[in-house]
């Protein structure tokens, strides 16, 4: 790829699956620094890289802060920049790792309930319980239609 090469908004927008109002967006944001022609945004194959890094951090869970500080070291210091990412990085896996153990527990938990109803279920329900069941029912369903 040319690094002569430029790009529209729509192209670049239609390439990453983005909305143009997101490039704007990071533009004010101050993520991407396309340059003007007219009234129509120019982007240079440097805005495509830093789009794809945008990209790649918000799918991770990175806040635009977060991608902000890594794209503006690179500017300044790539070693210090790299140092940076792998910082967010890592912290990024650890808050990742945390949250899939919440949710092995909840899935966990869930199992637990389905496995407690369905064997409530395999019981004949009392024929008491079968017609305060239907009564419940028809009250919902009048319920339903007075709010429609």
């Amino acid at each position: 790829m040319s690094q002569d090469r430029t790009y529209t908004i729509s192209q670049l927008a239609r390439e990453f699956g983005v909305t143009p109002r997101a490039l704007r967006f990071y533009e004010d944001k101050g993520l991407l620094e396309p340059r003007r022609d007219g009234m129509n945004r120019v982007y240079s194959h440097r805005d495509r890289a830093k789009l794809q890094l945008i990209v790649r951090g918000k799918r991770v869970g990175l806040s635009l802060l977060e991608i902000k500080e890594i794209l503006d070291l690179y500017k300044v210091d790539q070693r210090a920049q790299a140092q940076t990412a792998l910082k967010r990085f890592k912290a990024r896996i650890a808050a990742l790792e945390e949250q899939r153990k919440d949710v092995d527990a909840a899935i966990e938990a869930l199992h637990g309930g389905i496995k407690q109803l369905e064997s409530f279920l395999e019981k004949p329900a009392a024929p008491a319980a079968m017609g305060a069941a239907r009564a419940f029912e028809r009250e919902a369903k009048k319920r339903l239609q007075e709010a429609h």
